[in-house]
């Protein structure tokens, strides 16, 4: 059982809805990613543990004391789900606990060369906020946001909509984050993306 029969309605419309574009593209081994944050998911296990088998966490610990012990429950977790776990910017963590990957932040990017030759079972992905933001080849995917309003970290900048995703998927794979919810996922349909990610939505709708 890949635990997608006892998804909520939510969840069953956004699981199905990256599934879909998963498919499309043949391109991911993740159509969904959920990314944590400390203040908005302090209990992160908890979706995780929702998660129906395929799906994704990306562990955000942004320097907490316990980064360590909630990356390896989701390691934990992730192996007994069938999940892909990818640490955020850690890559000693991701080393440490036996992770999937690593997910940078576009400050970042520059990492992925290096990361890529030193580890190539990894999953790489990185964070761009512009059609234009170079990424590095080495990522095996972007994550570009916001593409609707958001909250969080992205409710100032301006969405940048269903098009501007399209032309980033038409270079490489592309998951959509960003005010990605119910009510908005049905607007990626045919936009080329890869999959979606989110914060608070995926964690409204996975929690029962």
């Amino acid at each position: 059982m890949d635990g997608s029969g006892t998804l909520s309605n939510e969840a069953r419309i956004l699981w199905d809805a990256a599934r879909g574009l998963a498919r499309e593209t043949a391109s991911v081994s993740a159509p969904l990613l959920f990314f944590t944050d400390p203040a908005r998911t302090p209990e992160p296990w908890r979706t995780a543990e929702r998660l129906p088998t395929g799906a994704g966490v990306v562990y955000r610990h942004f320097g907490a004391r316990d980064a360590e012990a909630v990356a390896r429950r989701l390691k934990a977790i992730s192996l007994d789900r069938g999940l892909v776990l990818l640490i955020g910017l850690d890559a000693g963590l991701a080393e440490v606990v036996g992770a999937d990957g690593v997910h940078l932040p576009q400050r970042a990017l520059g990492q992925a060369e290096a990361l890529r030759a030193r580890r190539p079972d990894w999953l790489l992905t990185g964070a761009v906020h512009a059609v234009e933001t170079p990424a590095p080849e080495a990522l095996d995917a972007v994550v570009l946001s916001p593409i609707f309003p958001a909250g969080g970290a992205s409710a100032v900048k301006p969405a940048l909509g269903v098009e501007a995703l399209t032309a980033m998927a038409r270079r490489r794979p592309v998951y959509a984050l960003g005010g990605v919810n119910v009510a908005t996922v049905g607007g990626l349909t045919g936009s080329g993306a890869c999959g979606i990610a989110g914060v608070d939505a995926i964690r409204s709708a996975f929690a029962s």
